[in-house]
């Protein structure tokens, strides 16, 4: 670019110091600062001829114009006239320009680009510089060249493009704006310098590129005045002025000194008329011209400054505004201010709102701060805004949102927030149109009509989102960020403003403008509409670049280099912020977690490690920061519990030795012992080696969750990683077995590719982290290689750390002594110590203050709801305290002296609620029983309290939660110490019941009804109560039926089961006792027995039937049962009241058991053998009655027998073919069904000495009493079914051989009722057989294999494929399976049919449950090949049960070398995710027995494994891929 004049001016030594002054602002075209200091230190000609470049830095002038003045200099001593050798455009450049291009094109280090911003080094001085230039501003040699020479290659290459730089600062003040010359000296430039009108334009177009933008940032950049109406508003006030009084106008305008600004030289304003002095004003003054105006005539003219104040337009008084706004703070301060309550972080708000209207694609850019902030929602009104070049599809690239219209935020607030994933991930709401979907609906729609069909679900979004139960009040902030221009009120988003200050606060809404003028309309309007100024609320003044750049400096910091995981080979991996927004279950621990947050040596970072440290020891929850600042002061470590070593050792050998893509350890642990930040220590301290995450939400789905880990196992890499998942568990309820399997199923269904050398890390360890009242018992039922526990209890050498930490707290914290949990267990939990804490701080107590009535409802909630607190913004509203916005908190002031035991907790699922809760359990335990002792105030009372308070409860998120805190804290029942068994009812009511009996129970139950009207839980416990404790059955079914009618579930229907069934037992009970009869009594009891059968077989139906939500089984989740575990127990239940029933009718004086003849008529009245009507009696009126009720109830009686044998024969399926769990709880059930068996054997089956007396009686029927005897003992032996029969294969041989002799004989004399019983006993004699065999093959009675696979053959061809059961399919199974010699090609039809008969038969009993497989395919032939798993078991004699079991749960069973050495591998295939076994063109369908045990994929591979028989087909175990 080529600067010159049109004619050369006067020799250099002749320059006034004016000239040089005029010289420098024309020719070399500096800052007026710099050439003002030349001015200033009289340099003249004759002086600037001698200058150097020290001599110019020495006028305090930066490095950049320094060098270019020094350039100029030279070429005017020595004759020739300034060229550049560089392309325009880099003269053009800003120094912010420069500083984009050093980074993004030179690629300097940041600190050689900042340094040369900081000298205001911009494109014109930068074509200036030599070497020595850059080497003087500590540039080393190597960049200075690379950047001389990069500058140099600009001419051959086109125009590089710049992005703007996010600044790490905010401070507007670094370098002075520049500002325009005065008017004169303007159009003195304008004649010699042509060129040079426009440069400050052409930058300013390299930067913003609307109009808009270029607008404002000219005024940012320059003084000229940017609305003519000032210039003509002064020019017709100074008219009005005499001529006499214009020139003391001028004279005192010379000496004006109340602005910044120097005044006007007298000389310059000699002569000017009005227009000239006007615009030498606005020249010199900008905005505040019209301001000094009026100053200065107040001194002339009283009455024509008041009136110029009159004149002043809207725009002018908001013109004085923002000026007098600056004079207090820079808007940049301001913004800071308005998004972080005068802090430096944008964490003081929990949440923001931001409204938007029509943004454009140049705007983009420069809104990435929108990814920064933690956005509740936003309402866009831009349809646009999903497309390409919309703001929504910007932000989506960096972050998660989803996409809504308001009318899905209508209905009850949870489920909203439920279904919608608020808090956990952005709801991004199109408030008119969404231009990205075809269809009319979504079209945007004129002001008329959206008035019409769209304005009423945005105001109710509006109450949705200000409601304070969802967006805390106080600590949320609505944006308002304009874009484009509204220009008037006939505007959605006006109207959206309108509705948002109907529900909150004006002063919770900031409004952020792209531009001035639109601020100005803006404002107008909404001091016209709704009659507030905005002003203080707004920013107006600062370009988007600006506004973006200073919410990106604000806290908390990125990391740079990003958040880090693990992965293979010792690498790592970025976590984008986007993948973390996918995962809203888990929080990630990473790598260089809570690193670069902050300057560590800065005092910001100071006050937080005392403000971490000092609420994790007075008893808030443990950060990942407290195990960082522990890390870098080493000589002050965290201090590690006895068991951290041993869990750690249990985690890694996990890890290496296990073979299952997912297991479970368990941390059983006391309340407040450290059981949480124990495993999350140890966490911390493996997260080189895996993964790790919190389960922060056990709320969601486990499928969900499941998806979830999957997708950290492996994000950013091919490979797989290990994941260490930590599920903290307060209630001892959940089944942690649902999230193994559905994990399990995730990594193996959802396409997780694994190489065998990958299989190690292909991994998930779940360590579930218990509270139990009983963790060493917990611990000693669990396996112990794969638990650990912690007790209220430490070591001496525990102890010794925790001296140790007391003395290194006292150093850095005043008074570590009440930091109250830390000194808990710092006293090894003396209650001596935890008692006199709470009888000081209870010494006043009085139950008439608000404050003290508080203390208690936290006392009482915290002793007995663990994780339990009250919101913040509830407790503020039961005190009365009324939130102002940026005020701290004053509920903790309000709560002394209590103050000193609470702490606020933050829960991020629930949107950053924050709760108030005392320190510790101990605490609050002790503090309730003080108030007992001291105060006379039972926990019945402080409960009525609650209960009787309106405020806590109504539909509201924040009151939902503590609602579902009062809810367990009556029905959440303890597990007893001794067994998997827990208590009848809440340890709450225990105490109230142990306290105050019947009538208090009862009318807290009835009252929480009233609260609770849609939980079925409380009226459920109110009948458990009333039936166990009480036995008033009629109340209590009152109450069960209540329940029922609100949710009708297994859970409901078996509590109406349980009464009837307990008041049938006190009957049966009393009535034993009295000796004379009472026929109603039996009626009674039959109604009852009726009501009970019914209610517990409406119990199965619903467990048999339904398939419920994930969550969603019971209210009650401590009901009888374990939840979602219903099961078979609807079917134990008619078995019981089957029995009682019998019982009572044996009873009867005809039916006496003690009788043999009356028992017979019992037996043959009950096998619908005779009716009521042919049983002898004696003649009286009470038999007649008896007669006549049991002829009444005679259809329902002789149902019960079948009934039984029914249910036995279900029961045994279950028990035999169902994997079991091991559990107390089922074992127990077994022994109550072999009861109940033999029971009914003794009833209904005819004993053989009976049978011997009728043989003797009747010579002639021997063959049916032989019949009759042969099937009494298999019945009597559980040998009469399939089942049954499986069973005998871990039982005495003599007992399995008696077995199969009766059914040889059977077989031999044909006697069947029909062909349906005839295929049952040919299919029991064969199980019979070979069940024999295995135990002993030399009997006699031994079928061999070929015998017994024709008579199947024989059978198979009679039944077909159809069968109704799956037995016939199973024996082909184990005699027809194919060897390599002999090949049966309908075999794979025998196994579609043993899955399609299982599945109809059996489907219900398999319900979450695997089947099991009691037979294996061993190396030999014919029987020879069949192996039990008793027989396998044999080899593990001296090994514990529980073991031995998981060896079989995890497979690794099959790496016993005995096992090899019985067991046939079977050569196999895996194709599209299945697994066949392979014999030549045969190809037999096999389930893998684990779900881990195949990759997925879908990847065609050869196999081998090892083949088990079970009831639903064969089974795959120990698959093994061949390559």
């Amino acid at each position: 670019m080529r600067r010159s004049t049109k004619k050369s001016p006067p020799p250099v030594e002749t320059w006034t110091k004016e000239d040089v002054h005029l010289w420098l602002m024309t020719e070399v075209q500096v800052h007026k600062t710099c050439a003002d200091r030349f001015c200033e230190e009289e340099v003249s000609g004759d002086i600037l001829v001698d200058f150097e470049k020290t001599d110019i830095l020495d006028l305090r002038i930066k490095h950049g114009p320094a060098v270019k003045i020094t350039s100029y200099l030279k070429g005017l001593k020595e004759g020739s006239r300034h060229e550049s050798q560089f392309p325009g455009y880099v003269e053009n450049w800003t120094k912010e320009q420069v500083n984009q291009w050093l980074l993004q094109h030179v690629k300097v280090y940041s600190k050689y680009a900042e340094r040369l911003q900081e000298e205001d080094v911009s494109g014109d001085c930068l074509v200036c510089f030599k070497k020595q230039d850059l080497l003087d501003l500590d540039v080393k040699s190597g960049p200075a060249v690379k950047i001389l020479a990069e500058l140099k290659r600009l001419k051959e290459k086109p125009e590089p493009t710049l992005q703007p730089i996010l600044p790490t600062s905010t401070d507007e003040e670094a370098a002075p704006k520049p500002t325009q010359p005065e008017q004169s000296l303007a159009q003195a430039i304008a004649t010699t310098q042509p060129e040079s009108c426009n440069k400050t334009e052409a930058k300013t177009e390299e930067i913003v590129g609307n109009e808009k933008a270029q607008e404002t940032f000219k005024k940012q950049t320059t003084g000229l005045p940017d609305n003519p109406k000032i210039n003509v508003t002064i020019q017709e006030t100074l008219e009005d002025l005499s001529k006499e009084d214009f020139k003391k106008f001028h004279f005192n305008l010379a000496v004006y000194d109340r602005s910044p600004h120097k005044p006007i030289p007298r000389g310059k304003l000699e002569d000017k008329d009005t227009m000239d002095t006007a615009k030498l004003m606005t020249g010199r003054y900008g905005s505040e011209a019209l301001q000094v105006t009026k100053d200065v005539l107040q001194d002339i003219d009283r009455d024509l400054a008041l009136k110029l104040e009159k004149s002043m337009g809207q725009q002018e008084q908001q013109r004085l505004s923002k000026e007098a706004l600056k004079k207090e703070a820079n808007q940049g301060d301001k913004l800071k201010n308005l998004l972080t309550c005068g802090g430096n972080s944008l964490d003081n708000y929990s949440r923001f709102v931001v409204v938007v209207n029509k943004s454009c694609p140049e705007q983009l850019q420069y809104l990435k701060f929108l990814s920064k902030m933690k956005l509740f929602c936003v309402l866009d009104f831009d349809p646009d805004s999903g497309t390409p070049d919309g703001l929504c599809h910007s932000y989506r690239e960096s972050r998660v949102a989803n996409l809504h219209t308001p009318t899905q935020y209508q209905g009850q607030t949870d489920s909203v927030i439920k279904n919608l994933n608020l808090y956990k991930q952005t709801s991004w709401v199109f408030c008119n149109g969404r231009h990205d979907l075809d269809s009319d609906s979504n079209k945007e729609l004129d002001y008329k009509n959206w008035l019409r069909k769209s304005c009423k679900d945005v105001e109710q979004l509006v109450s949705f989102i200000c409601n304070p139960e969802v967006l805390l009040r106080g600590r949320s902030l609505i944006i308002f960020l304009l874009l484009s221009p509204v220009d008037n009120e006939k505007d959605p988003i006006f109207d959206t403003y309108r509705s948002f200050i109907k529900h909150t606060e004006e002063e919770n809404i900031i409004t952020i403008c792209a531009s001035q003028s639109t601020y100005f309309k803006w404002r107008e309007l909404i001091q016209e509409k709704c009659d507030y100024d905005i002003d203080h609320l707004s920013i107006n003044d600062l370009t988007l670049s600006e506004i973006n750049g200073t919410i990106m400096a604000l806290g908390p910091f990125s990391q740079s280099s990003g958040r880090l995981l693990p992965s293979s080979g010792s690498s790592a991996v970025v976590l984008k912020k986007k993948e973390e927004d996918v995962m809203t279950a888990l929080d990630i621990l990473c790598l260089n977690q809570c690193e670069k947050m902050y300057d560590e040596e800065s005092p910001e970072f100071h006050d937080l490690r005392i403000k971490v440290e000092e609420e994790f020891y007075r008893g808030g929850k443990v950060k990942w920061w407290n195990f960082y600042f522990s890390d870098k002061d080493k000589e002050k470590p965290f201090v590690k519990r006895e068991k951290y070593e041993h869990l750690k050792k249990m985690i890694r050998s996990q890890l290496r030795d296990s073979k299952n893509i997912c297991d479970l350890l368990n941390l059983f642990h006391h309340p407040g012992c450290g059981g949480t930040t124990l495993a999350m220590h140890v966490m911390w301290d493996l997260r080189q080696e895996f993964r790790c995450a919190v389960l922060k939400d056990n709320t969601l789905p486990k499928t969900e969750v499941a998806s979830q880990v999957r997708r950290l196992m492996t994000l950013e890499s091919d490979k797989p990683s290990p994941v260490l998942l930590l599920v903290d568990d307060s209630k001892e309820s959940e089944n942690p077995y649902d999230l193994v399997n559905c994990i399990q199923r995730a990594a193996t269904e959802d396409g997780l590719n694994v190489n065998v050398d990958d299989a190690q890390n292909c991994k998930v360890i779940i360590l579930y982290c218990v509270r139990s009242h009983s963790p060493k018992e917990q611990y000693r039922k669990h396996n112990p290689m794969q638990s650990q526990y912690i007790t209220a209890s430490l070591t001496q050498e525990e102890q010794q750390e925790f001296e140790k930490k007391l003395k290194e707290l006292q150093e850095t914290h005043e008074k570590p002594e009440n930091f109250y949990s830390f000194m808990i267990m710092k006293s090894n939990f003396d209650q001596k110590y935890i008692e006199d804490l709470a009888r000081n701080t209870l010494e006043n107590f009085d139950n008439s203050s608000k404050t003290d009535q508080l203390f208690a409802f936290l006392a009482l909630l915290n002793t007995y709801v663990a994780e339990s607190e009250i919101s913040l913004s509830l407790c503020e509203d039961f005190l009365g305290i009324k939130v102002i916005r940026w005020q701290e908190d004053n509920l903790m002031d309000r709560m002394k002296p209590y103050s000193n035991l609470l702490i606020t907790d933050t829960v991020e699922e629930w949107g950053d609620f924050k709760g108030i809760r005392i320190l510790h359990h101990s605490i609050a335990s002790a503090c309730l029983e003080r108030l007992e002792k001291s105060c006379h105030l039972k926990v019945s009372d402080i409960t009525m309290e609650i209960l009787h308070c309106d405020l806590f409860f109504s539909d509201t998120v924040v009151k939902h939660r503590f609602m579902l805190s009062i809810q367990r804290m009556l029905i959440d029942r303890q597990r007893r110490k001794d067994g998997d068994n827990r208590e009848p009812f809440s340890s709450l009511i225990n105490k109230i019941h142990g306290q105050q009996g019947r009538q208090m129970v009862q009318e807290i139950f009835v009252k929480a009804s009233s609260r609770f009207v849609t939980s079925a839980s409380i009226p459920q416990a109110l009948a458990r109560y009333l039936y166990i404790n009480e036995r008033d059955f009629p109340e209590a079914v009152k109450w069960a039926e209540k329940a029922k009618n609100i949710k009708e579930n297994p859970y409901t229907s078996d509590t109406i089961g349980q009464i009837h069934k307990k008041n049938l037992k006190s009957n049966n009970q009393r009535e034993k006792q009295e000796t004379s009869h009472n026929p109603e009594d039996l009626n009674t009891n039959i109604k009852i027995a009726h009501k009970a059968v019914k209610a517990f077989k409406r119990a199965q139906e619903l467990a048999n039937t339904e398939d419920e939500p994930e969550g969603d089984a019971a209210d009650d989740e401590s009901d009888d049962y374990p939840r979602k575990s219903y099961n078979v127990f609807g079917y134990l239940g008619v078995l019981e009241i089957a029995f009682l029933v019998f019982e009572i009718l044996a009873r009867l004086p005809f039916f006496e058991e003690s009788d043999p003849m009356k028992k017979r008529y019992l037996q043959s009245f009950l096998k619908k053998a005779i009716p009521i009507t042919s049983v002898y009696k004696e003649d009286n009126e009470i038999n007649s009655r008896y007669m006549e009720i049991i002829k009444d109830h005679e259809q329902f009686l002789v149902s019960l027998k079948t009934e039984v044998k029914e249910t036995f024969d279900i029961l045994d399926c279950y028990f035999t073919y169902i994997k079991a769990n091991n559990s107390e709880f089922e074992s127990r059930n077994r022994w109550t069904v072999c009861g109940h068996f033999n029971k009914y054997f003794t009833l209904f089956c005819t004993a053989p000495e009976e049978m011997r007396k009728e043989r003797q009686n009747n010579p002639n029927l021997n063959l049916k009493i032989d019949i009759e005897e042969k099937r009494s003992f298999l019945e009597k032996n559980q040998a009469d079914t399939f089942a049954g029969i499986l069973q005998h294969l871990d039982k005495p041989a003599e007992e399995t051989e008696k077995i199969t002799e009766c059914y040889e004989f059977l077989q031999q004399k044909q006697q069947f009722i029909d062909k349906k019983q005839k295929t049952k006993e040919t299919i029991n004699y064969i199980l019979s057989n070979i069940v024999l065999y295995l135990l002993k093959p030399t009997s006699q009675h031994v079928k061999n294999h070929s015998q017994l696979s024709a008579l199947l053959l024989k059978t198979l061809h009679d039944v077909g494929l159809r069968y109704p059961f799956p037995d016939p399919y199973y024996l082909a199974l184990l005699l027809l399976w194919p060897s390599p010699t002999e090949r049966n090609t309908d075999f794979e039809a025998y196994v579609r049919a043993i899955r399609n008969s299982s599945y109809k038969r059996l489907t219900s009993l398999f319900r979450r449950r695997s089947t099991v497989a009691h037979l294996y395919l061993g190396k030999g032939e014919g029987l020879k090949r069949l192996v039990s798993k008793p027989q396998l078991d044999e080899n593990f004699k001296k090994m514990r049960r529980d073991t031995l079991a998981q060896l079989w749960r995890n497979g690794d069973i099959f790496k016993d070398k005995a096992i090899i050495k019985r067991l046939h591998r079977v050569s196999g295939t895996i194709e599209q995710g299945e697994v066949f076994a392979n014999y030549g063109k045969l190809k037999i369908p096999v389930r893998p027995a684990l779900i881990a045990g195949i990759m997925s994929g879908f990847s065609t591979e050869k196999v081998s494994f090892y083949l088990g028989f079970a009831i639903n087909g064969p089974l795959a175990y120990d698959i093994q891929y061949e390559n």
